[in-house]
């Protein structure tokens, strides 16, 4: 038996979205190719950063800007990222962006260690969507309980690499029971 390939390319677009799709509320998870981003998923799996979408807008937590609001159009420009969309279907979209907005201007948690007023991509989307347990935090590449990059990354901090320490992570959050997987963003 074999299969035709229009079916075959039925299947393959079967999980692929438009952006005219998106609801507010979405969760967009996203990995690229940077070093930070290739050690997060070596670290955590699959995905390397998570933001919130709301009127156009995505809200999330980043290097370079902290806690903030963007054109999801401007920031799909300038990044070169895959996205995957998840929905949580008991959101409550008014409140959840109202504790989004709380938080904007916020800086970024570079070290990523818990309770120190600044925010991380997931632990920004934990904070204002309260659905999320939080994992102890995990640095290895499978070889090594640090890896290279993270030991090096902590070093140039000037920081003990937070092992262990109460988080969250892109992964972690994707793989929540009470999130649904959408598809992939075409864009």
């Amino acid at each position: 038996m074999t299969t035709s390939r229009t079916a075959v390319l039925q299947t393959l677009q079967l999980n692929r979205m438009n952006k005219s799709i998106l609801q507010n509320g979405d969760l967009l998870f996203m990995s690229d190719q940077s070093d930070l981003s290739k050690a997060i998923i070596e670290t955590t799996e699959k995905y390397s950063h998570v933001g919130i979408f709301f009127d156009g807008m995505l809200y999330h937590a980043s290097r370079k800007r902290g806690v903030a609001r963007q054109k999801l159009e401007d920031y799909l420009a300038e990044e070169k990222v895959e996205v995957f969309v998840y929905r949580y279907p008991e959101i409550e979209v008014e409140s959840v962006k109202a504790r989004a907005e709380l938080y904007l201007g916020c800086e970024y948690n570079h070290s990523f260690y818990p309770d120190n007023g600044k925010f991380y991509c997931s632990q920004y989307i934990a904070e204002i969507l309260p659905i999320f347990d939080v994992v102890p935090m995990k640095f290895g590449d499978g070889e090594k309980e640090i890896s290279d990059y993270w030991q090096k990354y902590y070093e140039d901090l000037g920081v003990p690499v937070p092992v262990g320490q109460p988080g969250t992570n892109p992964g972690q959050l994707a793989k929540s029971e009470k999130l649904h997987y959408i598809g992939k963003l075409d864009y």
